[in-house]
C-alpha cells in the first residue's frame, strides 16, 4: 500500500507539471510587439553579432547559430556518427570514438563551455560533455572541429560537466550518477547504495598553449547525484560549486524516494587546497583502470586512441578542508556565480524561492565552525551562515541563472514557463515574461563570465506545443530569443533547434571569425597516404588490401577507372582534395558501402574502406556540389571473381585496359 500511495502521490505531480506544461502562458498572442522583426532581421550578405553554441542533446551534436538571426550555420559531430561529414566513418576518424567499451557510436551531449581567459571567453576552444559513455570532448573553433576526446572513469555519467575554471586551468566533471568506482568491485547488490556506491569529481588540466587535456585527479565524495556545476570567479577563484540530490541515496523510485529531505546541498570545493594534498602526497594512485583518450592531428588530418589506466584520487570525507556542503532547498538543479563571485545561486527545482549564498560569509562560516554536522564526512555548513538572502515568490521550478553584468540576475522557471529578472543586491523581481512552453536551460551572452555581453537572453524550451508546423508526434525543440537591452525583456524571435538544447554559450562573432581557417595547406599535409598532385595518384596492392591513392579537384577524380579488384578485397579509397581555395570541398561514396560517405576540405586526406560484396561495376562520384560539372566528377571501379586474371589498372582520359573485352 505505500509504494501505491508514492506512486499516486508521483501521478498527482505529474499531471500538475503537465497541466502547467500544456497551458498557454497569459499574454501569449501579445507577447511580440511590432518592432520585433526588425530587432532579429539579419540582412543579406551581413554577419550575426554572435556565434551561439548550443547542446544538441540526444543527437550527440554540438550546432552553431547565429545570434540574433537565429540562422543555424553548423552541426559540428562529436560523439555521434555524421554520416554527412564522414565523421566515424572515416579510417581517420573512427578512434575519435573509440572508449573502454569499444567504439561506441552514440552519446548525450547536454553542456557547454567555451575557454576562458581571466574569467572572459577568448574563443578558442568549446568543451562539452558525454552524459552516457563519461567523456568531454574538445572543439577547436579555428576549425569548428572536434580535436580530442577523454573518457573518465571511475563515472557513471557525466552530467555535472564540463564545467572551467575561470582561466581554463580546468574542465571540471561530477557524476551524474554514484556507482561503485571502477578500480573496486563493482558485483553489489544495488540495494548497497549508501555502503559501496560513491561519487567521482574529475578534475582535468589543459594545456594553456595547445589545450590538450589530462585527467589530473578526481575527489572521490559520498554517493549521491550531482547536478550541476560552477566555478568561482574573482573572489571565489579557486573554488567550485556542485549541485547534489538523492541525499537520501535512495536506488530506486527516486521521484519519490530522492524528495523526501527538504533540503540537499551544494557541494563546495575548495581545489586549491587539492593541489596542496597533491603536492603533499596525500592522493591515492589507483592503477587498475582503463580509459580513452582520442586526440585528432590536423597536420596528417587523422585521430589516434591511447588507452590509460591510472589517475589519483583524493578522499573528501579524509581531507579536511578539502570540500563543504551547504543546504539548499531540494532536489537543486542549477548552481550559477554571479560575475564578481560574491554571490552564488540554488535553483532547487521543487522550490518558490530562490537562495542566494554569500562566498564571503561562507568563508566566516568556515573559519568559525558554524556547522550543523556532517554528511559522508564532510561538514555542512549552517544555511543561514552561509546565506546572503533568497528571493521569494519568484516563480515555479527555478533552473539556472544566468547575469547581466548590470547588477541583475534571468533565472528559468521549467514549471510556471517564464524567465525571471531580479535584483541580485536588494532580490527583488523587476520583470518576467512567458516561455513557450517550459524553459529549461537559458543563455545571456557570456553570461557566466566577469563581463556579460547583456544584449539577449535566450531561453531553451523542451515543450513546443503550437509554435511550429506539426511534425507528427514529435515536434521541433525550441529556443527563443529575448532582447534585454532596455529594462524590460522582450520577445523577438522563435527559432528550432536540433535534438534537445540543453545548455548553450555565445560569444562575439569578431572574436571567432577572424581566426577560422579557410584551408589546409597541402604541403603540409603528413597523412601518409595523401596524393598531392594527380601524378602521385595510383593503386596499389598489397595482399588482399587495395590501397587507391585518389585525388580530388573540379570536376574530377584521378584515377576514375580502376579494373582489378576481387571478391574478398578491402578496398581502402584514399582522397585527397588537392583544392587550395576556400569553401571548396569535395565529397566521396561509392555504391554499395555499408559505412558513410566522405567530405574532404581543401588540403585534407580521409580514407573510406569499402569491401564489395559482389562481381560488377560500381560507380564513386563527388557528393559535395562543387562547381558546374559537378554530375561529371565520377569515376567506376570493377569487381572480379577472386583468383581473376584481370590486371590492377587504374587510369584517367584513357580506356585501358586496350581489350575491354577482357
Amino acid at each position: 500500500m505505500e509504494f501505491k500511495k508514492y506512486v499516486l502521490a508521483g501521478l498527482a505531480a505529474a499531471t500538475l507539471m503537465s497541466t502547467f506544461q500544456a497551458c498557454k502562458p497569459k499574454g501569449a498572442s501579445e507577447a511580440v510587439s511590432g518592432n520585433a522583426a526588425e530587432k532579429a532581421y539579419v540582412a543579406p550578405g551581413k554577419y550575426d553579432e554572435f556565434y551561439n553554441f548550443v547542446s544538441g542533446g540526444f543527437s550527440g551534436q554540438l550546432a552553431v547559430y547565429g545570434l540574433p538571426s537565429g540562422r543555424l550555420l553548423r552541426v559540428i559531430p562529436v560523439f555521434s556518427l555524421d554520416p554527412e561529414k564522414g565523421w566515424g566513418f572515416s579510417e581517420e576518424t573512427k578512434p575519435m570514438l573509440e572508449t573502454s567499451h569499444g567504439n561506441v557510436p552514440w552519446d548525450d551531449l547536454h553542456h557547454v563551455q567555451i575557454s576562458k581567459t581571466d574569467g572572459n571567453y577568448d574563443g578558442r576552444w568549446v568543451f562539452v560533455n558525454a552524459n552516457n559513455t563519461p567523456r568531454i570532448a574538445r572543439v577547436d573553433l579555428t576549425t569548428f572541429r572536434t580535436a580530442e576526446i577523454l573518457e573518465l572513469p571511475n563515472s557513471g555519467g557525466n552530467h555535472s560537466s564540463p564545467f572551467i575554471t575561470e582561466n581554463t586551468e580546468y574542465v571540471v566533471a561530477g557524476t551524474r550518477f554514484s556507482v561503485p568506482t571502477d578500480h573496486q568491485d563493482g558485483d553489489v547488490p544495488i540495494n548497497s547504495y549508501k555502503k559501496n556506491f560513491r561519487g567521482t569529481l574529475s578534475f582535468v588540466s589543459v594545456n594553456k598553449d595547445n589545450g590538450n587535456m589530462d585527467l589530473a585527479f578526481q575527489i572521490e565524495t559520498p554517493g549521491v547525484n550531482y547536478d550541476l556545476s560552477r566555478a568561482g570567479k574573482g573572489v571565489s577563484h579557486g573554488w567550485f560549486f556542485f549541485s547534489t540530490y538523492n541525499t537520501e541515496q535512495a536506488n530506486t523510485l527516486l521521484e519519490v524516494n530522492a524528495s523526501k529531505n527538504d533540503k540537499d546541498f551544494i557541494l563546495a570545493v575548495n581545489w586549491k587546497k587539492a593541489e596542496e594534498y597533491l603536492k603533499a602526497g596525500k592522493g591515492k594512485k589507483v592503477s587498475n583502470l582503463k580509459y580513452a583518450h582520442n586526440t585528432y592531428d590536423e597536420k596528417s588530418h587523422s585521430a589516434k586512441t591511447e588507452f590509460k589506466t591510472e589517475t589519483i584520487v583524493l578522499n573528501a570525507e579524509e581531507l579536511e578542508g578539502l570540500c563543504y556542503y551547504i543546504p539548499c532547498p531540494k532536489s537543486p538543479h542549477g548552481v550559477d556565480v554571479d560575475p564578481t563571485g560574491e554571490y552564488i545561486v540554488g535553483s532547487g527545482k521543487l522550490a518558490a524561492l530562490i537562495p542566494v549564498f554569500s562566498f564571503d560569509k561562507m568563508q566566516k562560516a568556515i573559519a568559525g565552525k558554524q556547522f550543523e554536522g556532517k554528511f559522508g564526512g564532510i561538514p555542512i555548513i549552517k544555511y543561514e551562515a552561509a546565506l546572503y538572502g533568497e528571493v521569494e515568490k519568484p516563480g515555479l521550478g527555478p533552473l539556472h541563472t544566468e547575469f547581466d553584468g548590470k547588477g541583475n540576475a534571468i533565472t528559468s522557471f521549467f514549471v510556471s514557463s517564464e524567465l525571471v529578472k531580479w535584483n541580485i543586491k536588494d532580490l527583488k523581481v523587476i520583470d518576467r515574461v512567458p516561455t513557450y512552453y517550459s524553459t529549461g536551460h537559458l543563455m545571456i551572452p557570456g553570461g557566466d563570465t566577469k563581463n556579460p555581453d547583456a544584449k539577449y537572453v535566450v531561453a531553451y524550451n523542451k515543450i513546443t506545443k503550437d509554435r511550429y508546423l506539426p511534425t507528427g508526434p514529435e515536434l521541433s525543440q525550441s529556443a527563443q530569443l529575448f532582447d534585454i537591452s532596455g529594462d524590460k525583456m522582450q520577445l523577438i524571435l522563435d527559432f528550432p533547434t536540433i535534438g534537445e538544447p540543453h545548455h548553450a554559450q555565445a560569444m562575439r562573432a569578431d572574436k571567432i571569425k577572424e581566426r577560422s581557417l579557410k584551408i589546409f595547406k597541402i604541403e603540409e599535409n603528413t597523412n601518409p597516404y595523401a596524393a598531392k598532385g594527380e601524378k602521385e595518384a595510383r593503386v596499389e596492392r598489397k595482399g588482399n588490401q587495395v590501397h587507391v591513392y585518389l585525388t580530388a579537384i573540379r570536376s574530377h577524380f584521378a584515377p576514375d577507372n580502376i579494373e582489378g579488384i576481387q571478391l574478398g578485397d578491402e578496398v581502402y579509397f584514399h582522397v585527397t582534395n588537392i583544392e587550395q581555395d576556400w569553401d571548396m570541398p569535395h565529397g566521396f561514396a561509392v555504391k554499395g558501402a555499408r559505412n558513410g560517405e566522405l567530405l574532404v576540405m581543401p588540403g585534407e586526406t580521409q580514407t573510406l574502406k569499402w569491401v564489395p560484396d559482389r562481381i560488377g561495376v560500381f560507380p564513386f562520384y563527388c557528393t559535395d556540389f562543387c562547381s558546374a560539372l559537378h554530375q561529371e566528377m565520377q569515376g567506376y571501379i570493377r569487381i572480379s571473381k577472386k583468383g581473376s586474371n584481370v590486371p590492377l589498372t587504374y587510369s584517367l582520359g584513357t580506356n585501358l585496359p586496350a581489350d575491354s573485352a577482357n
